[in-house]
């Protein structure tokens, strides 16, 4: 299993980044997909989520992001995208993808290793 996050990078405030997630070595259209974030000092949290294919793939997110990130999967590609416009200071974090499945029995839950955004002039 494994997910690749890329697209991050050094951006001036008010700019705007596209992230993506590339999985592989797991049914993909079947898992929820999530992007959370970490800044320095703060406990990791959760920025946007999408359902599976199968769940119809409605999304979530953060009140800090609403309007501001939007979250999309192509599940023919195996990708996961967060979108991320008029980026802000307090955006500066590592973003964290992760894709998570339910079986009724046990829960599978799968991390990338992260991108970091900087949010500076």
């Amino acid at each position: 299993v494994q997910l690749v996050e890329s697209g991050g990078g050094l951006v001036q405030p008010g700019g705007s980044l596209r992230l993506s997630c590339a999985a592989s070595g797991f049914s993909f259209s079947n898992y929820a997909m999530s992007w959370y974030r970490q800044a320095p000092g703060k406990e990791r949290e959760l920025v946007a989520a999408i359902t599976s294919a199968r769940a119809g793939g409605s999304t979530n997110y953060a009140d800090s992001v609403k309007g501001q990130f939007t979250i999309s999967r192509d599940n023919r590609k195996n990708t996961v995208y967060l979108q991320a416009n008029s980026l802000k200071p307090e955006d500066t974090a590592v973003y964290y993808c992760n894709a998570k499945f339910n079986s009724g029995i046990r829960e599978y839950s799968y991390w990338g290793q992260g991108t970091q955004v900087t949010v500076s002039s």
